[in-house]
């Protein structure tokens, strides 16, 4: 009957501009706010009502801040993860970027490969950060972490223009010699072989680039192409990663362990062997490698999402 009244009396139904109960806080208190919020990125809004009383001595509630700060255009968001990188790190990533920036080698000879891990379950830790849109790669807005062991599954793969290979499930810790046995031996080097021109490329974990690592490749005469440590951001097989994670997570039903994640139903393994072979030409466009370079100039190590590893 309120909203037909006002209708009829008013031709509207939303309220006046300025009705309704007074804001708490003045303009130049959000101002305030928005600096304290920028000031520590990670801070709840519980944490900013406690330090908000204490500079001011006014009592806000943590609803009142978030919805002061949401009105401001600060939303708390999930931070980006990235691994930290050295001056070393980052000089190398440039030079590698600058020397493939115009390359003009066929992209589609290039097989990219990596190990990933696929865990039971996922946990954020429920860290949010503050910020703008636009601003997900801020250095205040990003979290630095290293890898760690949890229970899951390891696989192994590698993908091509318009090729793949088998998706291989890695029990326990992956040496040199396993490295070789278990997948050069068996799936690696008779994938590279089947491409006419084929140049491998793998990260600089210690399994792959032990001496006698090198000894077999030499043997069998694969074309490595030179990677930059600390850089599993730029292989395009993350992107492979993140779609089976992704699916992985969004699977309702309970895994009670590894062997379920990797054989059974909606598993690692079926989710690979569905996947159209169109994501490794998407993936690997001349186009996406010249914006990996232009993007790596910076030193990021965030070009794809971070979805890849966890459920």
């Amino acid at each position: 009957m309120r909203v037909w009244k006002q209708w009829t009396d008013e031709c509207r139904t939303t309220r006046k501009s300025g009705s309704g109960p007074r804001n708490v806080t003045s303009a130049r208190d959000d101002r305030h706010l928005v600096r304290m919020a920028r000031t520590d990125r990670t801070a709840s809004s519980r944490q900013l009502a406690a330090l908000w009383s204490i500079a001011t001595g006014v009592s806000l509630c943590a609803s009142s801040i978030r919805r002061r700060l949401l009105q401001c255009g600060l939303r708390a968001r999930t931070p980006l993860y990235r691994i930290p990188l050295t001056h070393d790190h980052r000089r190398l990533r440039l030079q590698w970027a600058n020397q493939h920036r115009d390359w003009r080698a066929d992209w589609q000879h290039v097989v990219f490969s990596d190990e990933s891990r696929f865990n039971l379950w996922y946990h954020d830790g429920r860290i949010r950060v503050r910020r703008y849109a636009g601003e997900r790669h801020l250095p205040e807005c990003i979290i630095e972490r290293h890898s760690g062991r949890t229970p899951g599954v390891m696989v192994w793969g590698a993908i091509a223009y318009h090729r793949r290979s088998q998706l291989l499930r890695i029990v326990g810790n992956l040496n040199s010699n396993r490295y070789i046995r278990e997948v050069l031996q068996p799936e690696a080097v008779p994938f590279l072989q089947s491409l006419p021109g084929a140049v491998f490329q793998q990260d600089n974990a210690r399994p792959h680039t032990a001496r006698i690592v090198k000894s077999f490749f030499a043997a069998q005469q694969v074309q490595l192409l030179p990677w930059p440590a600390c850089s599993p951001d730029m292989s395009p097989i993350e992107h492979v990663w993140d779609v089976i994670g992704r699916r992985l997570a969004r699977d309702p039903r309970p895994v009670a362990s590894a062997d379920e994640l990797w054989a059974e139903g909606n598993s690692a393994a079926e989710i690979y062997r569905r996947m159209s072979r169109v994501y490794g030409d998407s993936f690997m466009s001349d186009g996406v490698v010249r914006e990996w370079c232009r993007k790596f100039k910076d030193g990021r190590t965030d070009v794809h999402d971070e979805g890849g590893q966890g459920r």
